[in-house]
This record gives C-alpha cells, sequence and structure tokens, in this order.
C-alpha cells in the first residue's frame, strides 16, 4: 500500500492535480508525524501511511509487531471498537518495564507511538487494548557499532561464493560457502583465516567490520571463511549432528582450508587462526578449537549451546560436558570471548544462560584467557553484532 498526497498546481488561471507519493515511514519519522499532533484529511493520511509500514490493516487488528530502527521503536494497532471511556490501548512490557501509552490517528481506531530505549534493552511485551491482550513478542534494541558500519576511503575486501562443497567427511552432506579476502591481502606474505559457522548470515555483517578492523591495524589481515552447515536431504539439515556433536569430526582442516589454500596463503599456525559462531555454531567453534588447540587458538561464542542437544544414546552426551571437561583436564592454549543474554532459552536440553554461567566459571578456574560478555538479550545475534569490532580486537590483541 502507498501513501498518495495531492498537491494542486495553478497555471495561466488553471490547475492541474497530481499525485506525489509520501516518503515511507520509520520510527524517527512516524514520531515527528506523532507529534506533529494531525486532524482530519492529514491524520488520514498519516493512518494509510501507518498501515502500509506495519503491513496493513489485518496486521494492526491483531497488533503489529514492533518496528525498531537501533534505539527507536515503533508500535502500532487498530482497535475500532473501544468503549469511549477507560484507558487507551499501550504497548506493555509483560513484567512492567515498559509501559507506553498510543495516540489515536485519523477517525477509524487506529493507534500509534514511537518509544527511545536504552542500548541493551530486552524484555517480552504485549498491546492492552479494552481489556484484551494482543500482540507482543520478544525485543531487544542495541546501537550499531561505528565499525560495523560501511565507511568512505576504507579498503573493501572481495567476497566470492564458491562452488557448492561435497563433503567425505560428512559423507553426503552438501553446503555453501563463501570466501573473503581484504584488500590489504598479499600473496608474499600468508593471511590470518578467521572461520565463521551459518556463513550465509554471519558474512552479511561481519564483512564491514573485518574491512574496518583490518584498515586500522585493530586485526591482522585476515581472510574470513563463512561456512553453511551441511545438507543432505534439504539445506542445513545436518546441522545439529555437525555442530551440536562433541568429536573432533568437525574440524574443517582435512576439506575446506587446503581448499582456500590454493588460491590464498593462510598462516597454519594456531595464533594465527580463529574460529566462531552462534548457538550451535558457537559450540562447533569451541570444539574443533578443543580438539584442535594447536591449529585454532582463538574463539569466539555467541549464545553458545553449551547444552545437552547431541545427547546420544545415553541422554548425557552433550556440549553441558564441556564444563565439566575444562576443570579436569589439562589447559589447553585456547582464548575464548563468549555473549549471552539472560532471556535466553530454557528448554529440554537446558538453560542457555545457566549454561554459558557455567561454563564461563569453569573457564576462569582452570585460567583460561576469557571474556564473558553478559547482557539481557535473547536467543538471537542482536547483543553479538552489536559488540563484534570490540570482540575481535580482544581476541586478536597481542
Amino acid at each position: 500500500m502507498k501513501s498518495v498526497v495531492l498537491i494542486a498546481v495553478t497555471l495561466l488561471g488553471g490547475s492541474i492535480a497530481f499525485a506525489q507519493e509520501a516518503p515511507a515511514l520509520d520510527p524517527t519519522s512516524l514520531s515527528a508525524a506523532l507529534n506533529a499532533k494531525p486532524d482530519g484529511a492529514e491524520a488520514e493520511r498519516l493512518a494509510d501511511r501507518i498501515r502500509a509500514y506495519f503491513g496493513g490493516r489485518e496486521v494492526l487488528l491483531r497488533g503489529a509487531p514492533a518496528r525498531a530502527d537501533e534505539l527507536t521503536v515503533a508500535f502500532a494497532l487498530e482497535a475500532p471498537n473501544l468503549p469511549a471511556t477507560g484507558p487507551g490501548p499501550r504497548a506493555v512490557a509483560d513484567h512492567g518495564m515498559f509501559n507506553l501509552p498510543l495516540t489515536k490517528v485519523g477517525t477509524s481506531g487506529l493507534y500509534a507511538g514511537v518509544a527511545n530505549l536504552t542500548h541493551g534493552s530486552a524484555f517480552t511485551w504485549h498491546y492492552e487494548a479494552g481489556g484484551a491482550r494482543l500482540g507482543g513478542g520478544q525485543l531487544e534494541v542495541y546501537e550499531t557499532h561505528r565499525d560495523a558500519r560501511e565507511r568512505a576511503g576504507v579498503p573493501k575486501g572481495s567476497v566470492k561464493q564458491m562452488p557448492s562443497w561435497s563433503s567425505k567427511i560428512f559423507a553426503g552432506t552438501t553446503r555453501d560457502w563463501w570466501v573473503y579476502v581484504p584488500a590489504q591481502y598479499n600473496a608474499s606474505s600468508p593471511a590470518a583465516v578467521m572461520v565463521f559457522q551459518d556463513g550465509a548470515a554471519a558474512r552479511q555483517y561481519v564483512v564491514p567490520v573485518l574491512d574496518n578492523l583490518i584498515a586500522q591495524g585493530d586485526i591482522p589481515v585476515t581472510v574470513g571463511l563463512f561456512i553453511e552447515p551441511g545438507g543432505i536431504k534439504a539445506p542445513r539439515d545436518n546441522r545439529s549432528f555437525e555442530y551440536d556433536t562433541l568429536s573432533d569430526q568437525y574440524a574443517l582442516l582435512e576439506e575446506i582450508l587446503p581448499e582456500v589454500e590454493k588460491t590464498v596463503r593462510l598462516r597454519s599456525d594456531a595464533a594465527g587462526r580463529a574460529i566462531a559462531g552462534q548457538s550451535s555454531g558457537a559450540i562447533a567453534a569451541f570444539t574443533a578449537a578443543w580438539e584442535r588447540p594447536n591449529e585454532f587458538s582463538k574463539v569466539l561464542s555467541g549464545i553458545g549451546s553449551f547444552t545437552n542437544i547431541q545427547s546420544g544414546k545415553t541422554l548425557r552426551e552433550g556440549g553441558h560436558n564441556y564444563a565439566a571437561m575444562i576443570r579436569k583436564a589439562p589447559k589447553k592454549p585456547i582464548r575464548i570471548f563468549m555473549q549471552d543474554g539472560a532471556n535466553d532459552l530454557d528448554n529440554q536440553h537446558g538453560s542457555w544462560w545457566l549454561a554459558n554461567q557455567t561454563l564461563a566459571r569453569s573457564l576462569a578456574f582452570a585460567g583460561y584467557d576469557y571474556r564473558f560478555e553478559q547482557g539481557q538479550g535473547f536467543h538471537s545475534n542482536g547483543h553479538i553484532r552489536a559488540i563484534l569490532p570490540d570482540a575481535l580486537r580482544w581476541l586478536w590483541r597481542n
């Protein structure tokens, strides 16, 4: 749905009317439009723009999902049959942390509001209207790190999608993967390498960070490998087996790294190699370094699934065992950056929040070089994306 404004132009005593499309809304422009307190035809036009922005009247009748632009968040609801008296509609947190009265727009029962939240805010919420509870969900917001934005004048590396990989280690699987080569790469000197699990999603936001940090000299010249989990009958359907199983099978060394080195020289020392992932991808990264610490010395773990997902025949063979193994096994030369949020998953496999805290305590007990960034977030990539530049600086320091 597009919003159209009619403008009349007078030429030589006559007038010509033509249509001009109104700009699309975002949370900031919606806030300004509501603060202008439109009425009459102007309010109805704004109501149509809000309906277009939030996905239409049917979505709004159910309580539209919030629309966020960093810390600015917009809410909207259609409630045409509210009683004339009583409290107006609100967007509220489930546990009392947030309460936003909504403003009526036009005459048809559309209500909207905009809130400015603090960095790292995370809560579940819903609409309240006429005694009913509508819509809602999880909400967490972060500012975009300055080093996560593309910047003029910064040399841009190249990203190439490679031919789909048929694995012998994971027989019967194929996977998509991409290689990032920084602009500063010189074949006369081997580059550091960092591997990212769930690569299709990760490359979308990691590449600008690598460009910026390499240009600033904050990390070495680093080739990025963005690798998807394998699929057998469908893309990625082997993900949990590959990522959550505690074994030395998922190491990538025998297959993909040699393939990359056909065209790009990579460092072979552990200090020049890092591996990263989120959720099950995070425990896969840790497992690769744990099993091959002479090949990978740095691990980036976001919302790590150090829980009992691949529980095996005994129902106790999953990743929750790392907390005990770290305390008992000889210390390995691994540096680990961890992130998790207090609202992460809690299900039959375990509590992600407690599992990450327990793992961090074990790392501290065993004297590992680790850092644990704790927030309030859910099982999402929002927090790790917000802190990624600083996490990489910490991992690659010295």
